[in-house]
């Protein structure tokens, strides 16, 4: 069946039969271009100004009315809707997509589309969430235009994934969650094959916190070490103590981990330091343990810290709660690319210990991410996420942007 004769088709139709919304070839080489576009100019989380821009002179070109979020970067956009109208009413779909990049290096040494600034990559497929997004939008204003468009949609274009407690917060407040009765997101997957996504209903991440410790205390000579705080050894301590105490004083199967990414101390071999600092993340997969986990890890820190007489200062710093699928949404988006692409094309995934402020949209309206393959097929390289080689087979942009149209199409109206 061509794509014109498609469009023709009622928008109801269910997967038995194709709905309308599938994405033309010109468009799709616009969105791998755009995608390579942000690649290669990524910006990190508050500062993404000319992806800003770029998201809403494409949308502005569509005939669509995006609107800035207060801090001047992210926007939202509302298809088939006078934002504030009746339109709008409890119902609307949310599109959600995050913007910003990661400060790490590019390794890709043979890509010509790596990125330009230095330390700066999409390393966690950010670019490939907003073309998604981008795309789903352009191609349901279309359908929108032709009558094919049974209920408002908003697309949410978020900044500052990546800087804990996440962006979200600041859009939420802004108002982008105003009229939404559902929220839909998709994350890269580098272990998903591309042309398929992952589905989970109830938790698919995890909760996850940041951690900052200093440790203080008299330094001295190490042949004296009786004479000190010895903050090398109380350091150690910490660290290898302090996940073992939290893992016991929690129920195992709430998953609460400390794990640490930074320990800096002392200069000389022959020196014991007055000081050292440790940081590191805390990720737990319960919501309930999550709630009581400052109370737990600082408790353990000083515990430790105090056996050692080291002086111990905490900067325990509320990340972001597991994304909790919603039951309903999770089978939308199930229904919605069973209808693309068949049944087949569903797998079941794993709660996994990452962190995704996605989670705040879904503590005030239902919702659920999908995890989006990026995975060229038969490749064998894992180019995992947050690292500097990671890419994404391209495909998947089409995928994802039938997915989104096909959940817009099928999304109840009442």
């Amino acid at each position: 069946m061509s794509p014109e004769s498609e469009a023709d088709l009622p928008a109801d139709a269910t997967a038995d039969a194709a709905l309308p919304g599938t994405l033309p070839e010109a468009l799709y080489a616009e969105l791998v271009a755009f995608r390579r576009d942000l690649h290669m100019h990524p910006e990190l989380g508050n500062q993404e100004f000319r992806t800003t821009a770029a998201i809403k002179e494409r949308l502005e070109k569509a005939g669509l009315a995006p609107r800035v979020l207060p801090a001047g970067t992210g926007l939202v956009c509302d298809i088939g809707a006078d934002p504030g109208g009746p339109d709008g009413g409890p119902g609307l779909l949310a599109l959600r997509a995050d913007i910003d990049a990661l400060p790490i290096p590019d390794t890709k040494s043979e890509c010509p589309y790596r990125s330009t600034v230095p330390d700066r990559a999409h390393a966690c497929g950010h670019d490939v969430h907003t073309t998604v997004v981008l795309g789903a939008g352009l191609v349901l204003a279309d359908l929108h235009r032709r009558g094919l468009l049974p209920r408002p949609v908003r697309l949410i274009f978020q900044p500052a994934e990546e800087v804990l407690p996440g962006g979200a917060a600041e859009v939420i407040k802004s108002g982008a969650l105003d009229g939404v009765g559902r929220i839909v997101a998709v994350h890269c997957d580098p272990r998903v094959d591309a042309g398929r996504v992952g589905l989970r209903q109830g938790a698919i991440t995890s909760a996850c916190d940041r951690l900052e410790i200093q440790l203080d205390g008299p330094g001295g000579h190490t042949a004296r070490p009786h004479l000190t705080t010895d903050l090398v050894t109380a350091a150690a301590r910490v660290v290898t103590d302090v996940p073992a105490l939290v893992g016991r004083r929690v129920d195992t199967r709430a998953g609460l981990a400390v794990t640490w990414g930074r320990i800096e101390t002392g200069h000389a071999p022959n020196v014991i330091p007055q000081h050292a600092e440790l940081a590191g993340t805390v990720r737990c997969l319960d919501i309930h343990a999550w709630r009581q986990a400052p109370d737990i890890v600082v408790a353990a820190i000083d515990e430790i810290a105090n056996l050692h007489k080291a002086k111990s200062e905490i900067n325990y710093v509320r990340g972001v709660p597991p994304v909790v699928n919603e039951p309903e949404a999770t089978e939308l988006l199930r229904a919605a690319m069973t209808a693309r692409r068949g049944a087949d094309s569903v797998e079941d995934t794993e709660q996994s210990l990452g962190g995704e402020d996605f989670s705040w949209y879904l503590e005030r309206v239902p919702g659920a991410m999908a995890r989006l393959g990026v995975r060229t097929p038969g490749e064998r390289t894992v180019r995992d996420l947050h690292q500097g080689d990671f890419d994404a087979d391209e495909s998947a942009i089409r995928v994802g942007v039938e997915l989104f149209t096909a959940a817009a199409l099928l999304h109840p109206t009442r």
